[in-house]
């Protein structure tokens, strides 16, 4: 990295950021929804010094959700900035010229207009990482076209493969495009040119979009599709429900159990728990003819019992049964609370952070910061006078918590 953008990322740094594998490392991101946050959440876990670029104005930005349940921003800084104003713009462009990584998510062409785009950004800062995020991708007859990830994931194949026959597919909440596709794409990507730069000084633009993303998922199962060994027909394959010894039962109380004996010696070992040795040959575990008969036979068997009297038949087993648990019950439950899977903070529980680094472990994340909040210290690391900083504010250009930032 160049010299100059060191100093300046490290006089920017929040005292207690400097821990984790990615301290020292300044991240800047822009106002976005879905897969950036997360991206910039992820590497907020990991130690980065994020400072999140809020509207001035958040009002019908998405879902509303009060600032302090918003999870995503954990851990960072929020400097509130009105993107339309040409100081705001100049002091977002500052920002980036001090920042390590950059996350974007506006719709193709956006950050161009505004003066942000990365020709613009890397000769300010040519060792910058410009991580973009589109919906649908820049280019294309979808570029310039609204989108969300039920969208996105529709067209990838993924939602097809998905849900009951005959019955439209589920909604997989937006874990797919965004979060798990999207997100986590961009994360990766940006930290491996991140890399780059660091041998070489030199940076470049990381481009994935959630389109792109929710398909990158796909290559397993197009690989199966291809070989014969996927059906397009919903539930009739091993991972999408067809399977008896692959989907999820209800119990007797109303609860569900997710079963997952995919291997005939697990399979085996749920046929013994179930104590249906007699009537289920384990050699048939294959058979597609027989699974409606074994689905319905096991929906039977497992409808006999609670949820808690089936994990305590199972608990000891390698039959791959587990109880399907909701957001109120997964906190308690004893394996999360031995590896410390839940964490609260502010009040909150929340899963955390994950992977553990042995050598550089991050603090835990401080709560998510109220729009604005940090809009005087940023503004100040980045040299402005407590005058100027009082202008910009005056003039709308940006805004802290008690002086115009609202949801």
């Amino acid at each position: 990295m160049a010299a100059a953008n060191q100093e300046t990322s490290e006089e920017l740094q929040a005292p207690d950021r400097r821990h984790g594998p990615l301290s020292g490392v300044m991240v800047v991101e822009f106002p976005a929804i879905g897969p950036v946050p997360f991206a910039g959440m992820v590497l907020a876990d990991m130690g980065a010094d994020v400072v999140r670029i809020d509207r001035v104005q958040q009002a019908g930005l998405g879902i509303a959700m009060p600032p302090r349940f918003n999870l995503l921003n954990r851990g960072k800084r929020s400097v509130a900035l009105d993107l339309k104003h040409p100081e705001g713009v100049a002091v977002a462009r500052r920002l980036a010229a001090a920042a390590h990584i950059l996350l974007e998510g506006f719709r193709p062409g956006v950050m161009e207009r505004l003066g942000l785009g990365p020709d613009a950004c890397l000769t300010a800062n040519p060792a910058l990482i410009y991580g973009r995020m589109s919906g649908w991708g820049e280019r294309g007859p979808l570029a310039g076209v609204a989108g969300h990830d039920i969208n996105y994931v529709g067209l990838s194949g993924a939602l097809a493969a998905m849900g009951e026959p005959g019955a439209p597919p589920p909604v997989p909440l937006n874990l797919i495009g965004d979060f798990g596709g999207g997100a986590m794409h961009l994360a990766a990507g940006v930290l491996a040119a991140l890399l780059h730069a660091r041998a070489s000084g030199t940076g470049q633009v990381v481009r994935t979009s959630i389109a792109e993303a929710s398909l990158a998922l796909m290559p397993m199962f197009y690989g199966m599709h291809a070989a014969g060994l996927w059906d397009e027909a919903r539930g009739r394959n091993v991972l999408d429900g067809g399977a008896p010894f692959y989907r999820a039962y209800a119990a007797r109380d109303g609860g569900f159990v997710a079963v997952g004996a995919i291997e005939p010696k697990f399979y085996a070992a749920l046929v013994e728990g179930l104590g249906l040795g007699g009537m289920l040959p384990l050699a048939a575990q294959y058979d597609r003819g027989r699974w409606p008969e074994t689905s319905a036979l096991l929906a039977s068997r497992f409808r006999e019992k609670t949820g808690a009297e089936w994990s305590r038949i199972f608990a000891d087993t390698d039959a791959c049964v587990t109880p399907v648990l909701g957001m109120d019950e997964a906190p308690d439950h004893p394996q999360h609370a031995a590896l410390g899977s839940f964490v609260a903070s502010d009040g909150l529980r929340q899963p955390a952070p994950t992977p553990e680094f042995s050598a550089t472990p991050p603090p835990a994340g401080a709560p998510p910061p109220a729009p604005g909040a940090d809009t005087e210290a940023v503004l100040a690391n980045l040299g402005y006078s407590a005058d100027a900083i009082t202008r910009l504010i005056r003039e709308g250009a940006a805004a802290g918590p008690s002086t115009g930032a609202s949801t």
